[in-house]
C-alpha cells in the first residue's frame, strides 16, 4: 500500500530500564523488515530512558530508535500512550508495528488500532512475509489451539500484531552496529489522560516461571495432588520454578499462575523438565523454544518425546526421585 512503509517494534521500558520482551521482538522485526527490505525502528515511549539501553536496541537490531521523552510517559497510562503512539503512526506511516502481548502490549495495542483504523491480530506465534504481495502473515492458535489460523490485512495500514513473550530468543548485540537515536517530544494534548497512577505494587510470585532459567512441569500423569510433595525436593535441588500443564490445572492440583501452554504461560529457560505431561500441542506452544527439554514418561509414543532433547521412558515415581536424590549428592546445580 502506497504511503507506508518501514517495520516497527514497541520497545517497552519500566523506571527507565529496556525490558527483555523488547530485545525479543528486536529478532522478529529484524527478521520483518530484512524481508521487506525496510529499516527497523524501536520506538520507546518513557522518560530519562537508560542510554546504554538505547545503545542496545541499535547493537541488537535496531536501525533508529524513536524516544518519545516526557516525565508524564514514565509509567504507563493507556490514554496518554495510545495517543503518543497513534500521533507517530499517522506522522511517519510504518508498514508493520509489532510489541509483545505482555499487559503492556495487550492494553495499548487495541487503543492504538481503533485510533489509526487498523487491524491487529494478538498472540501470534510466527510472523512473516507473503511473497509477491508483501503483506504480513500473522499465524495465530485458534479454537482452542487446535489449529493455527494465518491471517492477513491486505486493504489496511500499519499492520499490527502482538508476540507472547518468551516465545522467540532475544536478539544479540553486535559490536560497533550503527544506528540512529531520535529523541522527540510529545503532542501537549496526546499527555491528557482520564487515568492517575496513585501506585503500583508487584504481584509476581517467588521463582516466577516467566523469569526462570529452569522449570520443572508436572502433568496428569503425577495422578493426584498429594503426589505434588515427591516433585518438590527435585524443584528445590535444581532452584527451579514448578510449573503444570492444564489438565493439573483443571483438576486444581496447583494453581493457575502455574500453568503453561496456550492458556497459560510461555517460558524460555535453559532447562526444561517435563514429568508425566503427555506433550498435547497446547502445551508444546507454551515451552518448545526452551533451550534443553528433558522429559520423563512412561508413554514411549508420548508426543512430548518429539520436542524433547532427552527422554526417560519410565515410571516418574521411580525415576524422580532417585533423579533428586543424585542431585542432592552433587550439591544441586
Amino acid at each position: 500500500m502506497d504511503g507506508y512503509a518501514g517495520v516497527w517494534i514497541l520497545a517497552e521500558q519500566k523506571d527507565g530500564r529496556i525490558q527483555r520482551i523488547s530485545h525479543e521482538l528486536l529478532t522478529r522485526g529484524r527478521a520483518l523488515a530484512d524481508k521487506r527490505g525496510a529499516p527497523l525502528t524501536a520506538v520507546v515511549l518513557g522518560w530519562r530512558v537508560a542510554q546504554p539501553d538505547l545503545d542496545d536496541l541499535i547493537a541488537r537490531g535496531a536501525d533508529r530508535v524513536l524516544l518519545v521523552d516526557d516525565e508524564r510517559l514514565a509509567h504507563f497510562l493507556p490514554d496518554s500512550f495510545a495517543a503518543c503512539l497513534g500521533h507517530l503512526i499517522r506522522t511517519e506511516r510504518p508498514e508493520i508495528i509489532i510489541a509483545g502481548a505482555t499487559s503492556t502490549g495487550r492494553t495499548l495495542m487495541p487503543l492504538v488500532a481503533v485510533q489509526v483504523g487498523a487491524g491487529l491480530t494478538a498472540d501470534c506465534t510466527i510472523l512473516d512475509i507473503e511473497e509477491g504481495s508483501g503483506h504480513l502473515l500473522q499465524t495465530r492458535p485458534a479454537i482452542g489451539g487446535n489449529i493455527l489460523a494465518t491471517i492477513n490485512c491486505p486493504d489496511h495500514r500499519p499492520q499490527m500484531a502482538t508476540v507472547r513473550p518468551r516465545s522467540t530468543p532475544v536478539a544479540l548485540p553486535a559490536a560497533g552496529r550503527k544506528g540512529e537515536i531520535v529523541r522527540t517530544g510529545a503532542v501537549a494534548e496526546a499527555l491528557e489522560s482520564r487515568v492517575v497512577r496513585i501506585s503500583f505494587e508487584e504481584t509476581g510470585e517467588e521463582n516466577e516461571l516467566g523469569e526462570a532459567d529452569v522449570v520443572v512441569a508436572v502433568g496428569r500423569g503425577i495422578k493426584r495432588a498429594e503426589n505434588l510433595k515427591l516433585v518438590q525436593p527435585l524443584v528445590q535441588a535444581l532452584g527451579a520454578a514448578l510449573g503444570a500443564s492444564r489438565d493439573v490445572i483443571d483438576r486444581g492440583w496447583l494453581s493457575y499462575p502455574h500453568q503453561i501452554g496456550l492458556s497459560g504461560k510461555t517460558v524460555n529457560p535453559k532447562l526444561y523438565i517435563a514429568l508425566g505431561i503427555s506433550g498435547a500441542i497446547q502445551h508444546l506452544a507454551g515451552m518448545q523454544t526452551a533451550e534443553t527439554i528433558i522429559a520423563v514418561n512412561s508413554d514411549p509414543d508420548a508426543q512430548i518425546f518429539k520436542v524433547a532433547d532427552y527422554g526417560v521412558v519410565g515410571d516418574l515415581f521411580e525415576v524422580v526421585p532417585a533423579l533428586a536424590q543424585q542431585l542432592q549428592r552433587m550439591g544441586g546445580r
